[in-house]
């Protein structure tokens, strides 16, 4: 039976519509800015139309040919540099935040309740906070343009401890004594038990981490000082150097394409599983 939508229906999808071009435009005019040269690009008015100049354009972006005044570091280093961190951020914020809730949830220590919210509050400090006093840590240790230096001070979070803590306490005590009867360990229990029935929260809080670690700016920015060691975010930044006349438009139109691509495909190939984690619980 065909269901009649009616004028409601169609107002809708017109919305929606309508919603999807504003947003999809100007990622279509980036992805026709980087298929013409620099100089079509600043001319009024600008190209509408895929130009044929694409693969120029990519092949400079990813292996540095550019001759505009701005950064000439290839952008395949950077996206490299940004997966790296990304992942090590994503990785590093579940580990730890897993742990710590699972501290906090399961074990009996003096102060339990004191510790958590001393761990929630810290939701008040976020890096723009603190960005001093932990930059003036990272020179002291000499790991300015390292690794450890752009991930290590973004790995703990508070908001994933906070959200797997209330993961824990809905798993129900007969799993524990369960666990405890058959001489399962602390950390059995953990592993077997709680990682199992996490999975879906896991790969929700990894899609949102992953993105949240390559779209870091401002860190990376004061971490970093040499072009080997930029992520993709701070190089497109980098390669603007003045005036039109001065950037190829072009290849940093194509370094923007290239750098959405990575968050993009993490999030299309995990969709399943990030909606499965916002909305079940799978025990």
């Amino acid at each position: 039976m065909v269901e009649k939508r009616g004028s409601h229906g169609i107002l809708a999808h017109a919305i929606m519509l309508l919603g999807v071009f504003i947003v999809a435009f100007p990622l279509y005019l980036a992805f026709v800015a980087s298929t013409h040269t620099a100089q079509d690009i600043v001319q009024a008015p600008m190209p509408l139309l895929p130009g044929t100049h694409m693969l120029e354009s990519y092949k400079s972006a990813l292996f540095g040919n550019a001759s505009s005044a701005g950064s000439k570091a290839p952008v395949a280093h950077m996206m490299w540099v940004s997966l790296v961190s990304a992942l090590v951020i994503a990785i590093g914020k579940i580990t730890i935040s897993l742990l710590s809730a699972f501290a906090i949830v399961y074990f009996r220590f003096p102060f339990k309740k004191l510790v958590f919210w001393m761990v929630f509050v810290t939701l008040m400090l976020p890096v723009e906070v603190r960005i001093l006093p932990t930059y003036k840590v990272l020179s002291d240790l000499k790991l300015l343009d390292t690794y450890a230096g752009l991930t290590v001070p973004l790995i703990a979070s508070a908001t994933a401890t906070f959200l797997f803590r209330q993961f824990f306490m809905t798993v129900p005590d007969e799993l524990t004594e369960a666990s405890r009867m058959d001489g399962a360990s602390p950390m059995r229990f953990f592993i077997d038990v709680l990682l199992p029935l996490s999975k879906t929260s896991i790969a929700a809080l990894f899609v949102i981490q992953f993105i949240y670690g390559w779209n870091q700016y401002l860190w990376p920015l004061l971490a970093t000082t040499s072009e080997d060691m930029y992520p993709v975010v701070v190089g497109i930044k980098r390669m603007i150097a003045g005036g039109d006349g001065q950037n190829e438009w072009n290849v940093v139109m194509a370094t923007a394409i290239l750098a959405m691509l990575p968050p993009a495909l993490v999030v299309v190939l995990m969709q399943k599983w990030f909606v499965k984690g916002l909305v079940d619980t799978e025990k």
